[in-house]
C-alpha cells in the first residue's frame, strides 16, 4: 500500500514500485473537512494517479480519529501555553499507526509513505 497525496513523490514512488514488479495499491487518509480547505482535502489527484497506474485506491476518512488524537491535544497544549508538535503524534498515531492497521486488516504487509 502506498500512501499518496497525489503530489509528485507519492506518485513516482508508485510508478517505480509498480514498475520493479510490486503489486500495488494506492491510499488516501481524509484528515479534514473538504469544507475547511477545499483542494487540500481533496483525493482526486491520488485517485488518478491510481486509475493511470490502473491499481487499486482506497480513501479512508480518518477525521475523527485526526481530530481526537492530534488537533484536541494541539489546541489544549497551544491553551495552557506549551509548544505542541502535531507531527510527531500525528506519524506515531495516524500515518503510521492507523494507517498501518488499515493495511494489515486488508493483508497487506508493507505501507510506503513518501512524505514527512
Amino acid at each position: 500500500m502506498i500512501a499518496m497525496s497525489g503530489g509528485v513523490d507519492s506518485s513516482v514512488a508508485a510508478y517505480l514500485m509498480q514498475q520493479a514488479g510490486y503489486e500495488c495499491i494506492g491510499a488516501t487518509m481524509l484528515l479534514c473537512g473538504r469544507e475547511l480547505i477545499g483542494k487540500a482535502a481533496d483525493s482526486s489527484d491520488a485517485r488518478a494517479v491510481a486509475d493511470r497506474l490502473g491499481i487499486p485506491f482506497y480513501e479512508f476518512d480518518a477525521l475523527d480519529l485526526f481530530r481526537q488524537k492530534v488537533v484536541d491535544p494541539f489546541i489544549q497544549v497551544y491553551a495552557d501555553g506549551g509548544t505542541p508538535n502535531p507531527c510527531v503524534v500525528c506519524n506515531k498515531t495516524v500515518k503510521f499507526g492507523h494507517l498501518l492497521e488499515l493495511a494489515k486488516s486488508r493483508g497487506i504487509r508493507t505501507v510506503l509513505v513518501t512524505r514527512f
